[in-house]
């Protein structure tokens, strides 16, 4: 085909579906890309974390998914928070309201941190009581590194949180690139440092804790100076952060919280899930581990799509311009499915020399191939509808509902599924990811009859209002 043709269809389609009355393709590419960098980095990073953390051994790596299941669900907490934040920043900027965007981006970082703050010091407190109600089926090597593990991840987030709320202020605002000068600053750290206490010095967990603790707390100090000194556009200084504006506040809560909730009880099934598996055994908490980073690999475009939905619908709902936030929302959707089946054909043909990084033992990785395909297979049609819809419906106000749906989904389908096909009738990791998968089904049907109603974009979160 002729060139100039090929960019003139290419334009037209990229108009017919990604431009809209107050957004353009090339604005939502600005946003998209520097976020798509972010998550191909993030996921990388933690693929070869755990294919270094493999070279300590079979329990190593089993302490650290076992102990990363925990982690995400304690984390969750506070990045939904962020979340909130970023819909609430996001909607005002839509609004035009820039005084009420510099508010709520401070109120975010404070109240995110103090979360955070709360959830480390219970944790380290309550670690090993904790870790023995959910994980006290486990291997006596494996405990011992988890118990090391926990107490050096809880140390930690205060630091991340910190991060997430600014680079999820940032992202509100458009203003995607300054959330990946964060992000890559924190997590090259944390890679350098990764490779230098566990490979060159053998320290093992100690290890990576170390690395994980320098370098979240080192990119927390540069988010507040990049804040408050580098990136003035939100015109904050530390005193707003530090000071409550409860208006706001609650603001933020009315999305924030139902989802921290959803975060609480997805990912404490989750974790429930981890603990029948963890029954299964060394070698099968290694086959779930390792399909977990892969399957991360495979959802990279898609987790920057999620991420770009909350900004890109949120401004629309905040202009109250309904017509693009369907628009962009349904092209999103198709956009993912196809990113899905891109990742398939690179990531399959790399299987052998991917799943090598980690080490494992010969007679798990049928078991891993076979997982990995039913999970690639079934996220096409089922994780956008899953995962990237409920983001559209949340950044439109609409917290409640597809919070309430994900728990019932989770609990009632993947827990009773998951431990029927994986314990009871004997399918082992497979049931499991099977028992998953159905849930991503049955979740997805409900939050598409949502979207094609009318319900979910009629809540006021904000008010347009300059003197609010």
């Amino acid at each position: 085909m002729n060139p100039p043709l090929l960019k003139v269809r290419m334009q037209g389609i990229l108009n017919r579906h990604l431009t809209g009355e107050s957004i353009d393709y090339r604005q939502i590419y600005t946003l998209f890309v520097p976020i798509l960098i972010d998550q191909a980095f993030i996921t990388c990073l933690n693929l070869f974390n755990s294919a270094m953390i493999s070279s300590s051994g079979v329990a190593a790596i089993s302490a650290v998914n076992m102990v990363d299941s925990l982690n995400m669900f304690l984390i969750s907490v506070f990045v939904a928070l962020s979340t909130g934040g970023t819909v609430v920043v996001a909607q005002y900027k839509g609004s035009g309201n820039e005084r009420m965007v510099s508010r709520a981006a401070a109120c975010s970082v404070s109240s995110v941190a103090l979360m955070a703050l709360c959830i480390s010091l219970v944790l380290i407190v309550l670690h090993n009581p904790i870790l023995k109600l959910l994980f006290g089926a486990a291997e006596a090597d494996v405990f011992a590194n988890a118990k090391i593990y926990l107490i050096g991840s809880s140390i930690s987030y205060l630091g991340i949180a910190i991060v997430e709320a600014v680079c999820g202020a940032l992202r509100g605002i458009g203003k995607s690139r300054g959330s990946l000068v964060l992000s890559l600053i924190m997590n090259v750290t944390y890679l350098i440092l990764n490779v230098v206490f566990i490979n060159m010095l053998h320290m093992g967990v100690h290890g990576m804790n170390l690395a994980v603790n320098i370098s979240r707390f080192g990119a927390a100090a540069f988010a507040l100076v990049y804040l408050t000194r580098i990136d003035t556009s939100l015109h904050i200084q530390i005193k707003d952060i530090i000071h409550f504006h409860y208006a706001t506040l609650k603001k933020i809560l009315f999305i924030g919280l139902p989802f921290a909730a959803e975060q609480m009880f997805f990912n404490g099934g989750k974790i429930l899930t981890q603990v029948f598996i963890v029954s299964l055994g060394t070698h099968a908490m290694a086959v779930n581990a390792i399909a977990s980073s892969l399957a991360g690999v495979l959802q990279i475009p898609s987790g920057a799509l999620q991420l770009t939905t909350v900004t890109v619908i949120g401004q629309c709902i905040g202009r109250q311009n309904i017509k693009d936030a369907r628009k962009f929302t349904r092209s999103f959707l198709w956009l993912s499915s196809i990113s899905f089946v891109m990742m398939a054909m690179i990531v399959f043909p790399l299987f052998k020399p991917i799943v090598g990084l980690f080490h494992p033992p010969a007679e798990i990785v049928h078991s891993i191939f076979i997982v990995v395909l039913i999970c690639a297979i079934a996220q096409i049609p089922l994780w956008p509808i899953s995962f990237l819809l409920p983001s559209a419906l949340r950044a439109a106000g609409d917290s409640k509902f597809t919070s309430v749906t994900s728990m019932l989904s989770m609990w009632l389908f993947r827990i009773v599924l998951g431990y029927l096909l994986g314990i009871v009738f004997h399918f082992g990791i497979i049931g499991v990811w099977l028992a998953m998968n159905i849930e991503w089904g049955m979740r997805g049907f409900i939050f598409m009859m949502r979207f094609h109603g009318d319900k979910w974009y009629r809540h006021k979160l904000i008010e347009t209002s300059a003197n609010e």
